[in-house]
């Protein structure tokens, strides 16, 4: 089954957060990350997959040299949307962390289930500190209550896409971030 660039544009609802303004707000998210490290040994974490693309900008936004890896996580729980804080890691670090300062990238914290499973999982492997930089926060989703310190949007509860964001595993591509329209979006049947 092949999708043509413009497919999502039959459910897209609204450009949430066009390409000048996530860039613009990363610019200033790596210019902070650099004044509160600077001289510091900084590892960014980045949560895949729907992290790469807003780690890929920040890290080139970052001023103070640092180092990277790469976690993967599955959250379960009823349907793909819907988890029930059970987290399990599908890929782990190839990197200590012990006495490292440690900003853990994320695409968007929602319920905070699976953050929180990260967070306490890392803390015994004794960073120097560990803090979170989300590009997205949906705070109104929130159960569990995370510490996060660099947020580049709060958004309300809205079904978003693109900028990494996945749609059925489609759209991470896209250079803003949409919102779908659920009224016209059928998921694709595997």
């Amino acid at each position: 089954m092949t999708h043509e660039s413009t497919d999502y544009q039959r459910f897209l609802a609204e450009i949430l957060i066009d390409e000048a303004a996530l860039k613009a707000r990363i610019a200033s998210l790596g210019a902070e990350i650099t004044r509160d490290y600077q001289g510091e040994d900084l590892l960014l974490i980045c949560i895949l997959r729907g992290g790469v693309m807003f780690l890929t900008d920040l890290m080139r936004a970052i001023h103070t040299p640092h180092g990277i890896d790469f976690m993967a996580v599955s959250s379960y729980g009823v349907g793909a949307r819907n988890t029930s804080g059970q987290v399990r890691i599908t890929l782990d670090l190839n990197t200590d962390i012990r006495n490292r300062h440690v900003i853990l990238v994320e695409d968007i914290v929602d319920s905070g289930h699976t953050i929180a499973s990260v967070l306490d999982m890392l803390t015994t492997r004794q960073p120097k500190s560990l803090k979170v930089c989300t590009l997205l926060n949906k705070a109104s989703r929130r159960e569990v209550v995370v510490p996060i310190h660099y947020v580049g949007f709060d958004i309300e509860d809205k079904f978003v896409f693109g900028y990494g964001l996945d749609l059925d595993e489609l759209y991470r591509n896209l250079p803003f971030i949409g919102v779908v329209d659920p009224a016209r979006y059928t998921p694709p049947q595997h």
